[in-house]
C-alpha cells in the first residue's frame, strides 16, 4: 500500500463545526467523491473502503461525499448503499463531514433513507430524485427535496435537471428562499453553471463535479469547492491547483490542469471501460485499493495497467 501523506502533505484545520459556515468550510477547495471498491470475485472490499478514506482525509479531503455515480450505486443493491454509508460514517469518525447520497428513490424511500443516514451519524444528504420521462415538475421536485432535507442539511445535484434546466432553476431558487442551508453540486457546467452561480452566489454553497477547468469555469460565479479527481491518489497535484487559486494565480492554475488534468482525462478515452475504470486502476497503481468493478462493467487489464502506469511514470508522480 501506498505510505499515507506525510506531515507536510496535509492541510490542518480545527475541527468544522457544522454551522452554515462549517458546511462551507467543508466543502470549500478540493474534495472527494468516494468511490467504493470491489474485490474480484465482486464482494465489497471494505479494506480497500478504509484505507481510502484514511489517504484522503490525510491528503486535505475535508468531506467525504458518496454520490449515485462514482460510488458505483447502479451495481449495488439498497442494503449495499445503506451498508456502505454506515461503513463511511464508522471509519471516518468525524475527522471529515459525511455526505450520504440516495439512490434515485421515490419520494417516501428517499425520506426512509434519509433518516437512516442521520442516525448512522452522516452530516448532509445528496437528493437525486427519480424523472423517468419528464415525470416530475417544479412542485413535485420541491415537495420531494423539501421532505428529505426536514432531516438533514441538503444537497442538490444539477443532474437532476439534465432537459430540464429551466424547471431545475425554478426549483433552486424555491429551495433558496425556503431551506434553511442548501448545497448545490453541478454537473451540468457551462452556461447553466453560470447561471446557478448568478443565483446562488453568496447565498447557497456552490461546488462543481470533476475536473478543474470546471471549477475554473464556475469561480467567479461563487463556486466554493470541486470534486477532485487526484485527491483520491495524488492529493499533492490538487493541492497545486488549490494554492493557485487562493492566491488568485490563474496562470499557474491553468498550468496544472493542462500538465495533469488535462493528459490524465484524455488518456482515460484510450481505454475501454470509461474514466470510471481508468479511476479505479489509478488507485490500484498507487496501492490504495483494488482496481476491480462488478461485472458487466470493465475493469483494466494487467497489460493496460502497464500503459497506465507507464503514464503516471510519465508526469514524474512516483
Amino acid at each position: 500500500m501506498q505510505r499515507p501523506a506525510s506531515e507536510n502533505d496535509i492541510i490542518r484545520s480545527p475541527m468544522v463545526k457544522y454551522d452554515r459556515d462549517g458546511f462551507r468550510e467543508a466543502l470549500t477547495g478540493p474534495f472527494t467523491s468516494h468511490s467504493v471498491f470491489f474485490n474480484h470475485d465482486g464482494s465489497i472490499d471494505y479494506p480497500g473502503l478504509r484505507n481510502s478514506i484514511d489517504f484522503v482525509i490525510n491528503g486535505g479531503s475535508r468531506t467525504i461525499m458518496l454520490t449515485y455515480g462514482d460510488s458505483l450505486y447502479s451495481i449495488l443493491t439498497d442494503q449495499e448503499v445503506a451498508d456502505v454509508t454506515k461503513a463511511v460514517v464508522q471509519h471516518t469518525a468525524g475527522r471529515a463531514m459525511v455526505i450520504a447520497a440516495e439512490r434515485q428513490w421515490w419520494t417516501g424511500k428517499a425520506v426512509e433513507f434519509t433518516k437512516f443516514a442521520k442516525e448512522t451519524g452522516a452530516d448532509m444528504i445528496m437528493a437525486l430524485p427519480p424523472n423517468w420521462g419528464g415525470s416530475c415538475t417544479t412542485e413535485t421536485l420541491v415537495e420531494h427535496y423539501t421532505a428529505v432535507a426536514e432531516h438533514l442539511p441538503l444537497m442538490v445535484v444539477t443532474a437532476a435537471f439534465s432537459g430540464i434546466q429551466g424547471t431545475g432553476l425554478n426549483v433552486l431558487e424555491i429551495l433558496r428562499d425556503k431551506l434553511p442551508f442548501l448545497a448545490v453540486k453541478d454537473d451540468i457546467c457551462g452556461a447553466f453553471a453560470h447561471k446557478i452561480g448568478l443565483l446562488l452566489y453568496d447565498k447557497c454553497v456552490l461546488v462543481s463535479g470533476g475536473m478543474k477547468e470546471n471549477h475554473l469555469n464556475m469561480h467567479p460565479y461563487g463556486c466554493d469547492g470541486y470534486l477532485s479527481t487526484y485527491i483520491i491518489f495524488k492529493p499533492e497535484i490538487a493541492r497545486q491547483y488549490w494554492q493557485a487559486i487562493k492566491v488568485n494565480d490563474f496562470k499557474k492554475a491553468v498550468a496544472v490542469i493542462a500538465k495533469y488534468d488535462n493528459p490524465f482525462f484524455s488518456i482515460c478515452s484510450s481505454f475501454p471501460g470509461g474514466s470510471d475504470a481508468v479511476i479505479h486502476a489509478a488507485i490500484e497503481v498507487f496501492g490504495i485499493a483494488q482496481r476491480w468493478r462488478r461485472k458487466p462493467y470493465y475493469s483494466l487489464n494487467d497489460q493496460e495497467m502497464e500503459k497506465l502506469t507507464d503514464f503516471f511514470r510519465g508526469l514524474s508522480l512516483f
